[in-house]
């Protein structure tokens, strides 16, 4: 009689227990291959289970908030005490706005601190378990409403904003005060610029200078045909205001035969022919250079409007919607160009209450 002794490489793999756990594990996934895999337990945070440590996490959250309320007091005292032309060196930015800069710092910060405070708020002290929603019609109906009013109640319950004051509090204080930016940003739109866009640095005795040379002007400098840039006396193009100064009182100068004028107003503001106009277009304030001696028509290069300078600079083409303003000019006592008042208007574009 023999013996036989039994080892797992006599049994079928098909009933291997590995292998049949493997074999159910298939088919399960066969039958629904997006199976949910379900919740991993939850555990406690240090917050949950030490008082010590939420009072912490609310200090923290409520510090955020305090902070976002003072660097919005920042925001707006940057207005008050950093003018708009006052330049900084910070490493490793270089040379910049301070007003800018300030701006940006403060109003970053109050949007930063806010967020964080919401953000840790939730982290540490609102409830983290997971909830279950089932997926359900888009129509609600009332216990669908009814359930949505319970679970806001229940959130509100578990965000402990009832209970946790001081984070309620400075919470509101930070949302309250940060909007005050966007109330002082207002300033800007009103009810500046005033009458600045009325008047220009030309005035009666001003001497019209050559932009180029920097050097003043008699009549004989002036041409039959030819176009000269202008400024007015005493405008310097190192000042820190230059830019917007010339923005308005850049002046073309164009000699004209006397009997070539139209328009009586402009041979009446001319002297010897010597006729003065504003270089800057009345369409979008593009300046005005390119100059026809044989039809004494000047053109706009950004969309060609035309001007007529021998008829009172009236637009014959183009979307410009007035003619350019006229500067008077005559001769002072040493026989040098000079103007005789500012602009009769204002110059450039049309603004809402140009009038």
């Amino acid at each position: 009689m023999s013996s036989h002794t039994g080892s797992h490489e006599d049994v079928p793999d098909e009933n291997l227990p590995g292998e049949r756990t493997a074999r159910g594990e298939a088919a399960t996934r066969e039958e629904n291959p997006f199976a949910d895999p379900g919740l991993p337990p939850h555990e406690p945070r240090v917050q949950d289970i030490d008082q010590r440590a939420a009072k912490r996490s609310e200090r923290t959250v409520a510090l955020l908030f305090t902070v976002s309320m003072l660097a919005t007091v920042g925001f707006i005292a940057s207005y008050v005490i950093f003018p708009i032309d006052q330049y900084v060196h910070i490493w490793p930015l270089g040379e910049i706005s301070a007003l800018n800069f300030s701006l940006g710092l403060t109003l970053g910060i109050a949007l930063f601190c806010i967020g964080a405070g919401a953000v840790h708020w939730a982290r540490t002290l609102m409830s983290d378990h997971e909830l279950i929603g089932e997926r359900h019609p888009v129509e609600a109906d009332e216990d669908t409403k009814e359930k949505v009013l319970a679970d806001f109640h229940q959130g509100a319950k578990e965000s402990q904003i009832g209970r946790r004051k001081l984070i309620r509090n400075t919470m509101f204080g930070a949302l309250a005060v940060v909007p005050l930016s966007g109330v002082v940003l207002l300033r800007d739109l009103g009810p500046l610029p005033e009458d600045k866009l009325r008047h220009t640095a030309w005035s009666r005795g001003k001497l019209l200078v050559n932009q180029n040379t920097g050097e003043p002007l008699r009549p004989e400098d002036v041409t039959v045909g030819s176009l000269v840039m202008v400024q007015p006396e005493g405008l310097e193009e190192g000042s820190h205001d230059f830019q917007k100064e010339i923005a308005k009182a850049a002046v073309m100068l164009v000699r004209l035969e006397p009997e070539d004028i139209k328009d009586k107003r402009e041979l009446d503001w001319s002297h010897e022919g010597i006729v003065a106009f504003s270089r800057i277009c009345t369409h979008v304030g593009c300046p005005v250079t390119l100059y026809e001696q044989q039809t004494h028509h000047v053109l706009c290069p950004c969309h060609q409007s035309t001007f007529d300078l021998a008829d009172g600079a009236r637009v014959i083409f183009g979307p410009a919607g007035h003619p350019l303003p006229q500067l008077r000019i005559g001769v002072n006592d040493d026989g040098f160009l000079e103007a005789q008042d500012d602009f009769a208007e204002p110059v450039g574009p049309s603004f809402w209450e140009r009038g």
